[in-house]
């Protein structure tokens, strides 16, 4: 039986986009459905839903118990949203994302008293203050990180890249707590294995090493997966 919750909805992603023909002519301006207002509005949609009442007990008895020793051993992994600032590829826990939205003005507000607020950002007529990781970790932002892409991705046109890399700002939450996060790039959401947490470098500053709670290799690189809660302790202490 269809779930009343979803009739009507247009997946259109699995039709006409990357995961169909690629017929969609918003394809031309936006790469990838990941990127287009169509599917943000679906998916905040979609997490709107009721959560159905379910029988836990039922499920769990359904797990064989070798699943769970799978996911407890060394194949475990946890779900991070990853994003590049500048130089540097950042994720965070998947679940603190609220949502991504295009960029648009940030309002600076009057007195602030860390340089990392950089104002609030309207979203969908609820104003969030605005958070610069980059100021925040202390580390740059600037041109560098243009140079180095076009060297590693010469092959590829200038316009091909661009569209590739659109900045996004990432609205994330912890309760009742929001804030806007803008970004030079989001790749997507990874799993990434536990045991390939590695503790943060030395070299880190103290302020980066205060909000990471591990680096891990990811595609060749390293990414820092960033601790949320001591995110959002910062920007409160900010506030205050």
């Amino acid at each position: 039986m269809a779930d009343t919750q979803t009739i009507g909805f247009d997946d259109c992603w699995n039709r006409i986009g990357v995961r169909g023909d690629s017929s969609c002519e918003r394809l031309d301006d936006y790469v990838r459905c990941l990127n287009c207002p169509v599917f943000e509005a679906a998916a905040a949609r979609l997490l709107d839903r009721a959560i159905p009442r379910v029988d836990l007990a039922l499920h769990e008895a359904r797990v064989p118990a070798q699943a769970h020793r799978k996911h407890e051993g060394q194949n475990a992994s946890e779900s991070f949203l990853v994003f590049r600032i500048g130089d540097e590829w950042l994720a965070l826990p998947t679940p603190v994302f609220k949502r991504i939205v295009q960029t648009r003005p940030i309002h600076t507000l009057p007195h602030r008293q860390h340089r990392a607020v950089l104002g609030v950002v309207n979203v969908q007529g609820e104003l969030l203050v605005c958070l610069s990781l980059a100021h925040l970790l202390g580390f740059d932002a600037g041109g560098a990180a243009q140079d180095k892409r076009n060297d590693r991705n010469d092959r590829n046109s200038r316009d091909d890249r661009a569209r590739h890399e659109l900045p996004r700002l990432l609205v994330v939450s912890r309760g009742e707590e929001h804030a806007v996060l803008p970004v030079d790039q989001v790749d997507g959401v990874h799993r990434i294995a536990l045991d390939s947490f590695c503790p943060p470098p030395a070299t880190l500053s103290q302020a980066a090493a205060a909000h990471t709670r591990a680096v891990a290799p990811w595609r060749g690189m390293s990414v820092g997966l960033l601790d949320a809660d001591a995110l959002f302790d910062t920007l409160n202490r900010s506030l205050g």
